[in-house]
Order: structure tokens, then C-alpha cells, then sequence
């Protein structure tokens, strides 16, 4: 299995699973949203008002919030309610694992951590656009951070994957790779003090294909998606130590091209460069 792709399975394996295709987390008949709807906000949480939940323990700490935009709507609330309460069992039962390991090996325990913070990054009439930075610790060398996004279609009552808006990831990956693989080698050529080779047998070389990133749909003029963030998680595009990429790009003509039908009036070309 390609490197990259392991590490962001073991990362993220508490973030939400999507299909770039079709997906849609909907309130009804089944998915994760429906889930979440039977999930009741906690005592004192106002809608509109950020949300905070945070836990301390000898074994664990656990972040999580999201915006007073998401709160304000019930269902979405309620959607990032049930993530974070997934995530938080999963710490709860990883940490149980490793205490017990530990002790039968006999060696120190240090506890881990869970922090997923959802932030805006666009609302407009129809959609909100979220972002999420996740970061854990297991008790290795090092803490991870990845990353995570949703669209909520307002109309609709559902929950999206940014890359359901286009036709197919890979339309999408054609769309943006001009741009984006010549700002990733020019900025990992900064980090790394000499130009990256195109051609070396190497895949923190290689420009990471859409499966490896997150995809974030902005907007400058609070109307239209006009710009698309690119983030690239630790161990994808270099080494742990040259951290995570962020890129934002307008959307120009490609990628208007790429946009699914049905979903053409939500974009609108960017300020070009």
C-alpha cells in the first residue's frame, strides 16, 4: 500500500467517511447525518453559539468545536455532535488498549489526545463551507494533525463532500494540477533548500494525487465559490518535519469546467493572479 495512503487511513480513521462521487449525509432514511439527528445537543448549548466540548483525564484530553454558523443549524449540530462523540469513544477505547498494553509490558503509559476544531471558511446564501484540523496523540514521538471539510447545502438539508460538486475527482485533479503541483514544488523547494526532481524515485517528489488532500470551498465575494484550498497533511507531500501545505486557488475556467451539472451557479471565476 502507497505510504501516504496508510498514514492518512491511520490519521483520520475518526473523521467521517465520504465518497467524492455521492456524498450526501442526509437527514432520513440512512447515513451518518440521520445518525446524528437521534443525538440530542447537550444541556446549555445554544443554537448560534460556538460549540466547545472539552474532557480531561488521567488517560486522555479531547477537544472539540465548530462554529456558532454550524450551531445555528439543528441538523448539521447534531451531525458534528455525533462526530465528535464517535471520536471521543474511540479515544476512550484506544487509550483502554494501550493502558492495558503498557502495563503487561511493563513500560510507562503516557496518556493521548484527541482536538478537532471545525472552522468557517465560507456562508453563503445556499451553502456553508467548514474546515476541520484534527490532531492526536498516541503516545509516539510525535503528536499528527490532518484534516477534514463538509459542505452543508442549506437548501437541501445535507451534508457534502466538496468533490461532489465536480464531476469526478479525477476531472477535479486535472483541473487544479497545473497550478497546484507547480506551488507545491515551489514551496517544498523553499522548505527543503534545493528544487524538488520531478523525476526522482521518490514519492515526497511526486505531486500528491486528489485521494491525499482536502479539498475547501472559499469564497471572496460571500456569493459564489470563487477560490479552492488545497491542505496537505504531515508525511504526504515531505517528512513529518516540513509540516503540513496550505494553497489557496482561484477557480478559473478548468475548473468551471469540471463542475458538476446541477451545481454551476454556486461558482464563479476568481480574481486571477
Amino acid at each position: 500500500m502507497n505510504p501516504r495512503l496508510f498514514l492518512i487511513a491511520a490519521l483520520l480513521s475518526s473523521a467521517a467517511c465520504s465518497d467524492a462521487d455521492e456524498m450526501e449525509e442526509r437527514i432520513g432514511p440512512s447515513g451518518e447525518a440521520n445518525a446524528a439527528a437521534a443525538t440530542p445537543l447537550p444541556p446549555g448549548s445554544a443554537a448560534g453559539d460556538a460549540r466547545a466540548i472539552a474532557e480531561s483525564t488521567e488517560d486522555f484530553e479531547f477537544e472539540y468545536s465548530w462554529p456558532g454558523e454550524a450551531n445555528a443549524i439543528p441538523a448539521l449540530a447534531r451531525l458534528l455532535q455525533g462526530r465528535a462523540d464517535t471520536a471521543r469513544a474511540e479515544l476512550v477505547e484506544t487509550t483502554r488498549e494501550d493502558r492495558a498494553t503498557a502495563a503487561e509490558a511493563d513500560y510507562p503509559f503516557r496518556p493521548h489526545s484527541f482536538s478537532g476544531e471545525w472552522q468557517l471558511v465560507a456562508d453563503l446564501p445556499g451553502w456553508l463551507s467548514l474546515s476541520s484540523t484534527i490532531s492526536t496523540y498516541a503516545g509516539g514521538a510525535h503528536p499528527n494533525t490532518g484534516f477534514d471539510s463538509l459542505l452543508w447545502d442549506k437548501r437541501a438539508g445535507v451534508a457534502r463532500d466538496p468533490l461532489a460538486l465536480f464531476r469526478d475527482p479525477q476531472n477535479f485533479q486535472n483541473a487544479i494540477a497545473r497550478r497546484f503541483c507547480t506551488m507545491l514544488d515551489a514551496e517544498r523547494g523553499e522548505r527543503r533548500g534545493e528544487p524538488v526532481d520531478p523525476d526522482a524515485d521518490d514519492y515526497f517528489s511526486a505531486c500528491p494525487g486528489v485521494e491525499e488532500i482536502t479539498v475547501l470551498l472559499g469564497s471572496s465575494d460571500g456569493e459564489t465559490f470563487d477560490r479552492v484550498g488545497i491542505l496537505v497533511m504531515p508525511y504526504v507531500a515531505g517528512p513529518y518535519a516540513e509540516g503540513s501545505y496550505e494553497f489557496d486557488l482561484p477557480v478559473d475556467t478548468a475548473l468551471l469546467d469540471a463542475v458538476k451539472p446541477g451545481y454551476e451557479r454556486a461558482f464563479s471565476l476568481g480574481p486571477q493572479n
